[in-house]
This record gives structure tokens, C-alpha cells and sequence, in this order.
């Protein structure tokens, strides 16, 4: 697996993770509905990404954020979910 930095970016409704490499990104964007809890709503993992294992590190990322700042996370997008339950020790995190 390759050595991926996760930024964040973020403002006062919407933000994402994100990674960039050689001119391309792969994000994870969500919603803030309030201070304690964010919608998870995209995951964008583009070709050059492909098997490096991007999409679980921006949900890792996420999950670490959400425990670091005691919110919670609704796992609207399709591939955040699955990630979600493939790892039930992240369940503190998830609000479903």
C-alpha cells in the first residue's frame, strides 16, 4: 500500500478529505448538520487510485476525526457504509 496523506478541508456546512497525488484527487466529502453530527456523503476514488487502498484511508481518516472531535457520522454514501460494516469496531463512531 502507498503512503497516502489525508488532508482535511472544511467549512461551516460542507467539507472533505482528501488525498492528491500527481495532479489527482481522491475525496471523501460530507455535510455538517450540526456540531455533533456529519453526513458522509461521497466517496471519489478516481483510477490512479485504484488499489492502493485510498477509499479505506479517507474513512479511516474520517473515523479518527470523529473521535478526536466527539461527533458522529451518518453513512449516507453507498462505500463509507459498507467500510462501516466491515469494521464493527468503529461502531462508536456510526450513527444508523
Amino acid at each position: 500500500m502507498a503512503d497516502l496523506t489525508v488532508t482535511k478541508e472544511s467549512g461551516p456546512t460542507k467539507g472533505r478529505f482528501v488525498i492528491r497525488m500527481d495532479g489527482h484527487e481522491a475525496e471523501l466529502t460530507f455535510s455538517v448538520t450540526t456540531p455533533t453530527l456529519i453526513i458522509a456523503d461521497h466517496t471519489g476514488v478516481p483510477d490512479a487510485f485504484r488499489g492502493m487502498g485510498a477509499g479505506l484511508a479517507l474513512v479511516e481518516a474520517l473515523v479518527a476525526d470523529a473521535r478526536a472531535n466527539g461527533y458522529k457520522v451518518v453513512p449516507l454514501c453507498p462505500f463509507v457504509n459498507a467500510q462501516r460494516k466491515k469494521h464493527p469496531e468503529w461502531a462508536d463512531v456510526f450513527k444508523v
